[in-house]
């Protein structure tokens, strides 16, 4: 004799779309703040940081090292003024921070100059305080994102050892020489390792980026994640695979 089946009642919808919520806001407002306070992804849009940064380059930055201020957090709100347990960046790390002039694009560049530093370039080559930093030249090379276009790969060295490659596409271009930039206080000097194709604080503000206020720093860029072919997009699924062999998991100098 069959058993007569006892009937279970239906959700309401609005029960089922509040058990939904409750189970994925926990995730979002973990990953919002991690975003928010910790780690924020970027993807590279421009060639000016070439070699090291090539266009689709998808990189994690780190805030922790230089402390927040309301440049770190999504949407630039104005909720205070300078920064919070802030700590000072150092000469040749890699930077996000908010344009001066737009302070909703986040650009990436070297830092060169720190507060107090007399900056000038001489034929393409960098002198802090008076002294020179020394510039190893190393072949002529492709343009990763122009393959057209021929560079010569240079390596640039700190006194302390760190040092990192840049591009010189040859001499005569705007950023060559320049005035002696005096850093002030509470500003830095950026430019790109793409040094004849960035517009950066060579250059004044209405085009570049200028002495840059430490207010406007990000983070410091740490790791490309991965990189994608210039032109794929998250709204062309087809793009999605379009990968950039050999630039997985890179660590960012």
């Amino acid at each position: 004799m069959t058993e007569p089946r006892t009937a279970v009642p239906s959700r309401s919808r609005p029960g089922v779309v509040l058990d939904s919520v409750r189970t994925v806001a926990p995730g979002l407002l973990i990953a919002m703040a991690i975003q928010t306070i910790v780690f924020q992804p970027y993807t590279i849009p421009t060639s000016s940081m070439e070699p090291g940064l090539v266009t689709g380059d998808y990189v994690v930055t780190s805030k922790f090292p230089y402390g927040w201020s309301r440049a770190s957090l999504p949407f630039d709100p104005p909720l205070f003024s300078g920064r919070l347990f802030g700590r000072d960046p150092q000469r040749g790390d890699v930077v996000l921070f908010r344009l001066p002039r737009d302070r909703q694009q986040v650009w990436v560049k070297r830092l060169i100059g720190l507060p107090g530093d007399r900056v000038q370039v001489l034929t393409g080559q960098v002198f802090v305080n008076g002294r020179a930093v020394p510039r190893a030249a190393l072949g002529r090379v492709q343009d990763h994102d122009s393959p057209a276009r021929q560079v010569q790969l240079v390596r640039e060295t700190l006194p302390d050892g760190r040092n990192w490659l840049t591009y010189d596409g040859g001499p005569g271009s705007p950023g060559d020489d320049t005035e002696i930039f005096a850093v002030p206080a509470g500003h830095y000097l950026m430019m790109g390792d793409n040094r004849d194709n960035s517009l950066d604080g060579r250059f004044p503000r209405d085009v570049g980026v200028g002495l840059l206020a430490a207010e406007n720093l990000v983070g410091r860029a740490e790791l490309v994640v991965a990189s994608w072919e210039p032109g794929a997009s998250l709204f062309k699924p087809w793009t999605w695979f379009d990968l950039q062999a050999g630039r997985f998991f890179r660590r960012v100098r």
